[in-house]
């Protein structure tokens, strides 16, 4: 039975979602225990492949490795047992044949949260990056319009192989402000690793004043991840909601 599984986590104490020997990474823990469950060997597709400390809302994984006779009734329970409280598994439902987590994906959307407040909130540290003075996020929306589209994204991410391509399809990136929580969403076909925390470095600087909106058309041809701004904190990234034709894995709103 080919299964797709709907999770949520808090990525602060994992190295990643992808599997690495000897360490705690979202996947391990998930095919460690399905294989308990299922008596066998479990292999996982993602849509989302997330960097260490980053967290998901509406992460999906697929699996073809689920037994015909599998009873799905009490399997989210058991998973939740032996996952939670850092993973939660929202749900579990068999999937077409042809599903694949990661194939399947139409789009991806991310949120960055981070806060200008003078003043650090403690309750807020592990989801939100605190920084140092008050950022002019219109500013950031005017940059971040220059962003959106298909374009060779090299200048804002790390490339898996020399001949992988560097070419993706913006469809939404905008920053929201409550108070002193400022919202970055990126929405996008699928992204290049650390494309998003490099999108976010980079307007940050905007609006802090230390480079204009104008110059980030430059910054996309030079090609060059020396041209555009650092990598923002993993911790404020989250993953919301993944597209496939069926609809969202997960609805987002404004406020997410």
């Amino acid at each position: 039975m080919n299964l797709r599984l709907d999770l949520a986590y808090d990525g602060t104490p994992f190295h990643g979602f992808a599997r690495q020997p000897e360490l705690k990474t979202v996947q391990g823990a998930l095919e460690d225990a399905l294989s308990r469950l299922f008596g066998r060997e479990v292999t996982t597709a993602v849509a989302g492949r997330t960097d260490a400390g980053v967290h998901a809302l509406g992460q999906v994984v697929s699996t073809a490795d689920a037994p015909d006779d599998l009873d799905l009734s009490t399997l989210r329970d058991k998973l939740n047992g032996m996952l939670g409280p850092e993973i939660a598994v929202a749900g579990v439902n068999p999937a077409a044949e042809d599903f694949d987590a990661r194939f399947s994906a139409r789009s991806r959307c991310y949120v960055y949260a981070l806060r200008d407040a003078e003043i650090p909130d403690p309750f807020l540290s592990r989801t939100t990056w605190q920084v140092k003075g008050r950022l002019d996020d219109a500013a950031m929306n005017e940059a971040a319009g220059h962003l959106i589209g298909e374009h060779d994204f090299r200048s804002f991410g790390r490339l898996p192989a020399p001949d992988a391509s560097p070419v993706r399809r913006l469809y939404e990136l905008k920053c929201t402000r409550a108070g002193d929580l400022v919202r970055i969403r990126a929405r996008a076909n699928a992204f290049i690793q650390q494309m998003v925390r490099s999108l976010v470095g980079t307007l940050v600087e905007v609006g802090a004043g230390k480079r204009s909106p104008e110059g980030i058309p430059a910054v996309l041809r030079a090609h060059d991840r020396a041209a555009a701004g650092p990598v923002a904190p993993s911790k404020g990234l989250c993953l919301v909601s993944v597209e496939y034709d069926e609809g969202w894995s997960r609805p987002f709103e404004e406020d997410d």
